[in-house]
């Protein structure tokens, strides 16, 4: 504290009052501006640059006629950045991807996009910091702890909002699922049963519950399409469980799986499957209908005991304070 009181003073006495301020803003600047050009201008791995290359040439030929693909596009104006806003392990940008997709963006550059969300909203609301605890200065002298507490808090709030949004975006997303499973499955069911096939039921499912469920129906028109692609249905099922995150998608794949490996009735597995997934539904209705007895204590206690105390005693209580009173005189 004694060192600080003096730092404080140093700058304060060399500076004027706005003095420690300018020299927290003067250091963030710097070090941002130190740590830009090495992160950007980081030297490219020959490998990687190979295995770029190999890619792009790879998707040139898979692509029609007349569509090539051109590295300029819109979607890669923060392509220049890749190195400073993508993280560089494959594991932790493989949890980046999966945690966009659970969320719902699936293009190309989320991940980038979000890191360049998280700078510039940081960046941003840490000048308004700044300048607002300049202006509170000049109203009244701040200690050093205010001045950092008024500047460096709403650089970490804006750093760390679209991570809260993007995590607020997969539970709900997730509870959309959820909700909105065991009406698909009672839905699959029917159209398996009125003779059509798996692929044709569940591209039927996702149009149906597009209005209702538009994060399911999603999901469900991915598979239809990938599977028409050429790709094999255990491993698509697989990668829609894993982007779902949801233990009863996963579970249904398990199912669809094994009923594939075994030979079994598709429709019989859906049948007992659905039926469970109802059964569980109304458990979950149940649980929070349970709860809500326990939630409502806190609101009686607050609400209904005070009002009926002072009905009940009030009078009693004047009736007293008029009888001392009368008696004091």
């Amino acid at each position: 504290m004694d060192m600080m009181s003096t730092i404080n003073n140093t700058l304060v006495s060399a500076m004027g009052p706005l003095g420690p301020l300018i020299a927290v803003g003067g250091l963030g600047l710097f070090l941002v501006l130190l740590t830009l050009p090495m992160m950007m201008k980081r030297p490219t791995d020959p490998m990687e640059k190979l295995q770029r290359s190999l890619k792009l040439e790879a998707e040139a030929k898979k692509a029609p006629k007349g569509q090539e693909l051109r590295p300029g596009g819109k979607s890669d104006k923060l392509q220049k950045f890749a190195a400073f806003l993508e993280p560089q392990d494959e594991g932790e940008m493989g949890e980046a991807k999966l945690e966009m997709l659970r969320a719902g963006y699936r293009a190309k550059n989320a991940v980038r996009t979000y890191h360049a969300a998280q700078f510039v909203f940081g960046i941003s609301l840490l000048i308004v910091g700044v300048i607002y605890a300049m202006i509170k200065n000049t109203q009244a002298p701040l200690t050093m702890q205010s001045m950092l507490l008024y500047t460096l808090l709403p650089g970490a709030v804006g750093y760390y909002l679209p991570r809260h949004y993007v995590k607020k975006r997969v539970a709900k997303r997730q509870q959309e699922i959820v909700e909105g499973f065991p009406d698909a499955l009672d839905m699959m069911l029917v159209c398996v049963e009125a003779g059509q096939s798996l692929d044709q039921s569940i591209l039927r499912v996702a149009k149906e519950l597009n209005a209702g469920y538009p994060a399911l129906a999603e999901e469900f028109e991915l598979v239809s399409h990938e599977v028409k692609a050429g790709k094999q249905r255990v491993a698509v099922l697989k990668d829609m469980a894993e982007r779902c995150g949801v233990p009863d998608v996963a579970s249904f794949v398990t199912v669809l799986v094994q009923s594939a490996t075994f030979g079994t009735s598709i429709a019989d597995a859906l049948r007992v499957y659905a039926s469970e997934m109802r059964d569980k539904r109304v458990m979950r209705a149940e649980e929070k209908a349970n709860t809500i007895p326990t939630k409502l204590t806190l609101g009686t206690m607050l609400f209904t005991v005070p009002p009926l105390m002072i009905i009940l005693i009030g009078p009693a209580i004047q009736g007293i304070a008029t009888t001392l009173s009368s008696a004091h005189f």
